[in-house]
C-alpha cells in the first residue's frame, strides 16, 4: 500500500508539473498576444499619420501649383514690359 501512495504521489507530482508547464504556456501566449495587439495599434496609428501626411502633402503639391501658374503670368508681365519699353525707347531713338 506504501508503494502505491508513493507511486500516486509521484504521478499527482508529475500531474502537476505538467499543469505548471501549461499554465506557463497560457501566460507566454496571452503576453505574446498582448505585444501582437499593440503591435498592430502601432501600425494602425502610423497609417493614420501617413494618411494625414499625404493629404497636407496633396494640399501643398496644390499651392505650388498655384505659385507656378502665379510665376508664369508674373513672368509674361514682365518680359511684355521689358518688350513694351525697348519698343519705346528704340521708337524714340529713330524718330
Amino acid at each position: 500500500m506504501a508503494a502505491s501512495r508513493e507511486t500516486q504521489t509521484q504521478r499527482l507530482d508529475r500531474i502537476e508539473e505538467k499543469i505548471d508547464k501549461l499554465s506557463d504556456a497560457m501566460i507566454s501566449l496571452a503576453r505574446a498576444e498582448e505585444k501582437l495587439i499593440a503591435i498592430e495599434k502601432n501600425n494602425h496609428a502610423n497609417y493614420d499619420r501617413m494618411n494625414r501626411f499625404s493629404q497636407k502633402l496633396d494640399a501643398i503639391e496644390e499651392k505650388v501649383n498655384d505659385n507656378a501658374r502665379t510665376i508664369n503670368v508674373i513672368t509674361k508681365m514682365f518680359w511684355l514690359v521689358i518688350g513694351a519699353a525697348t519698343v519705346a525707347v528704340v521708337s524714340q531713338y529713330f524718330m
